[in-house]
């Protein structure tokens, strides 16, 4: 039996306060130490307590100052005094000097080794001041981009200088013989990228039409219009995303699938899938943005209620049986799997997965890119790895009754499968597999979970106010009498500087449903998905509409924004 870790002083602190359960504590201590992060960055991780509650707490614990940083002037900061690599190995910021005194920002009270080879790396005497980690994470990741890449340069003058890697010799080659003389083109694409990325994009879409030519990025999951560059600017923009892409470029007529890798500082690089769509006057071509670091987030930062949560990890402890999420395209189904994987990824595990195309990678897992092409499809990879030892199997999307047969065969013979379908909700999955052909006893022996989800745009903290609405039409909504008797209060988003239209960042909304034996017994008696809704509401299981009505009872998203991801 594993023993409890032991607790620091901060933790015992938190407890004493009220802050955070002993349980809640020595939960976030072991993930720490096996995603080998501080104690403080875990809690903050896990949305376990809150930022400013954590530095007050440690303040007081420590007896050291505490700053806001919001009032410090960035241009100021001494960041010359101290090598960038000590800055980024301790997450520790030079704030100010005074005289030999150099000031250091930290959120972790306990790092003193940061300041003891900051002390004997500048020849200053250090003393720690706490900040917030999330505000001190951000400004040095803010202080280090515009120092390894001049970002703020790259906006303005130097956007031929970014770097892109994995280029061969033949399209490089070829860029610079296209490229030489279309310096212009070369520095707006760069702006496009960085701006993407700045914005925290998702998708960027590049669109020619007979009059203009526009680009648009997905933020919160809105498309906006963000340029509209001259119309006689679009071959060269498309010739040159192609080339960056290694596609070729004097294809024209058909679809062309290609990857990016984008290098904006020493620490930090981006990928981007890109695809290109002949169209009436000329190429369409859209990227996604692929973040690795949404996967590593860890199942608390999903949004999940804490039943729901407590029911994924179950199914993911069961040895064998299968896990569907579905969605529609960009719901974040990819992130809850992977995040599945991630809790999953450990030495004595074999966990392969095929995907069309891997979007997020990660060591320790054996990914493969299907290629219908040359005949590796799903259920090609899904045979081959079934003959490879498998313990954990992650297929892309079954999108075919084979594909599907395969994949319960090996749930029921003692494997774990994990995949994604697209429908609507948790109980129509079912019904989709028997539409597709499956026999209804695999699917109720192989089915352990089914999660449906949305993603919503949470409300900005900073500007959102309260949404006076009638009871009549809290009741329409869906909430219940009691609800509305207990002091209901709902927000709306307004917009400040702090965000874009009153919404900041995503939150997943979920149906999170086992399949029990009752759920069971319906499919074997060729039970629709209403018959499946009801049961499942019998259960307690709340369906996307209820789970997105307490994410708005928490005051975490507008009713507007609910009803525009559950359309109803």
């Amino acid at each position: 039996m594993a023993t409890a870790p032991k607790l620091t002083g901060l933790a015992r602190k938190l407890i004493l306060d009220g802050l955070i359960s002993e349980e809640t504590a020595i939960s976030v201590q072991q993930q720490a130490e096996k995603e080998k992060h501080s104690f403080i960055k875990q809690l903050v991780a896990n949305n376990a307590l809150s930022a400013q509650k954590i530095a007050v707490a440690a303040s007081q614990e420590f007896g050291i100052p505490l700053i806001d940083l919001s009032v410090i002037e960035q241009e100021s900061l001494p960041l010359d005094i101290v090598d960038q690599k000590l800055i980024q190995k301790h997450h520790a910021l030079p704030l100010f000097k005074r005289g030999n005194r150099l000031y250091i920002g930290i959120a972790d009270p306990a790092n003193q080794i940061a300041l003891e080879e900051i002390k004997f790396q500048s020849g200053t005497n250090t003393e720690a001041i706490l900040c917030e980690i999330d505000k001190l994470d951000a400004l040095i990741d803010k202080m280090l981009d515009t120092r390894d890449t001049g970002m703020e340069d790259l906006m303005d003058e130097d956007l031929d200088d970014v770097e892109f890697s994995d280029e061969d010799e033949h399209s490089k080659e070829e860029a610079d013989t296209s490229d030489i003389d279309d310096t212009p083109v070369v520095r707006f694409v760069n702006k496009v990228f960085l701006d993407a990325i700045n914005k925290k994009a998702s998708d960027l879409h590049f669109e020619p039409y007979e009059k203009r030519y526009r680009v648009r990025f997905r933020i919160d999951g809105i498309l906006r219009e963000v340029a509209s560059p001259p119309l006689n600017m679009a071959p060269r923009i498309t010739a040159r995303i192609k080339v960056m892409s290694k596609m070729d470029t004097s294809e024209r007529r058909i679809p062309q699938d290609g990857r990016i890798k984008m290098n904006i500082s020493k620490s930090r690089s981006i990928d981007f899938r890109v695809n290109t769509c002949p169209t009436l006057f000329g190429e369409k071509i859209v990227l996604r943005i692929l973040d690795a670091s949404s996967a590593q987030l860890g199942i608390d930062a999903l949004g999940y209620e804490e039943d729901q949560k407590q029911l994924y990890l179950d199914a993911l402890a069961n040895p064998y049986g299968m896990i569907l999420v579905t969605g529609p395209t960009g719901s974040g189904k990819t992130v809850s799997l992977y995040t599945g994987l991630n809790i999953l990824n450990t030495e004595d595990t074999n966990i392969s997965t095929a995907e069309d195309p891997v979007e997020i990678n990660l060591e320790g897992i054996n990914q493969v890119n299907v290629n219908t092409k040359v005949g590796l499809t799903f259920s090609t990879a899904l045979r081959a790895f079934l003959r490879q030892d498998p313990d954990i199997v992650m297929v892309g999307e079954i999108r075919d009754l084979e594909t599907a047969e395969i994949a319960i065969k090996a749930a029921q013979t003692g494997h774990m499968v994990m995949s994604t379908l697209h429908t609507n909700d948790a109980p129509q999955t079912l019904a989709r597999l028997i539409n597709m052909g499956v026999p209804p006893f695999n699917i109720a022996s192989a089915v352990n979970l089914i999660i449906a989800q949305r993603l919503g745009r949470k409300l900005c903290p900073e500007c959102k106010v309260v949404d006076e609405l009638p009871k009549e039409a809290l009741l329409e909504e869906g909430f219940t009498e009691d609800d509305i008797a207990a002091g209901l209060t709902i927000y709306k988003a307004v917009g400040c500087e702090q965000c874009d239209d009153g919404n900041k960042g995503r939150v997943g909304i979920y149906q999170v449903m086992p399949i029990s034996e009752e759920m069971g017994r319906i499919i074997m008696q060729n039970g629709n998905a209403m018959d499946l809704a009801a049961q499942a509401e019998k259960e307690g299981i709340d369906d996307l509409r209820r789970s997105g009505l307490k994410k708005v009872k928490a005051g975490v998203m507008g009713l507007k924004e609910l009803n525009r991801v559950t359309k109803d």
